[in-house]
């Protein structure tokens, strides 16, 4: 099995993470990707918009009924959410032919050095990383990386979360996951019974 971890705030989640997950899909014949929400990102310092059960609950919502995109509540609870563990987890469930990919953007793939546990994690998965064509970055030494260069739109969360403040509803996101911030009146969209 291939299978990817897909990691996140995703606050919200967008169609371009969706679409980018469908493109490492095909490019590299992977069976899933595991769409995991950061509970506690360690390298945000402030506090997400959206509580981590509303993000959670929209990722699956996003995810459908695509059996390639699982939602994952890897990194639920109140610790930091350090990849090194989300990916140490994942692997105790594989089996000796499986290969492991941990799907990044090239601009958090350029910190990697920063993380923690850095070098383990490099050790751990191969990387596919998501850039725009003609992008360019170093790899760390000892890294195993696959590029993915991609068309989807860059979409900017703030920038949706914005357009949500002001009531509008951005075409980048789902149809369930829109429905979902009316209903719950998330990041200062306006509901009917407010």
């Amino acid at each position: 099995m291939k299978l990817a971890i897909f990691g996140g705030t995703f606050d919200p989640i967008h169609n371009a993470h969706l679409m980018v997950a469908r493109e490492a899909i095909g490019k590299f014949s992977l069976d899933r990707v595991l769409m995991v929400p950061a509970a506690n990102p360690p390298h945000k310092q402030e506090q997400t918009p959206a509580d981590y059960e509303d993000r959670y609950r929209m990722v699956a919502l996003a995810c459908g009924d695509d059996p390639r995109l699982q939602s994952s509540r890897l990194e639920e609870g109140g610790s930091k959410s350090y990849s090194y563990y989300t990916i140490g987890r994942v692997k105790e469930t594989l089996g000796p032919n499986d290969t492991l990919y941990f799907l990044i953007g090239a601009d958090a793939f350029a910190e990697i050095g920063s993380w923690f546990h850095a070098r383990k994690v490099i050790e751990m998965v191969r990387f596919i990383v998501v850039a725009r064509p003609g992008h360019v970055w170093n790899n760390p030494p000892g890294a195993c990386v696959e590029r993915l260069d991609t068309l989807a739109l860059p979409v900017s969360s703030s920038e949706i979360r914005r357009q949500l403040a002001a009531g509008r509803e951005p075409p980048e996101l789902p149809p369930a996951v829109m429905r979902f911030i009316r209903e719950r009146g998330l990041y200062g969209f306006p509901t009917a019974n407010r």
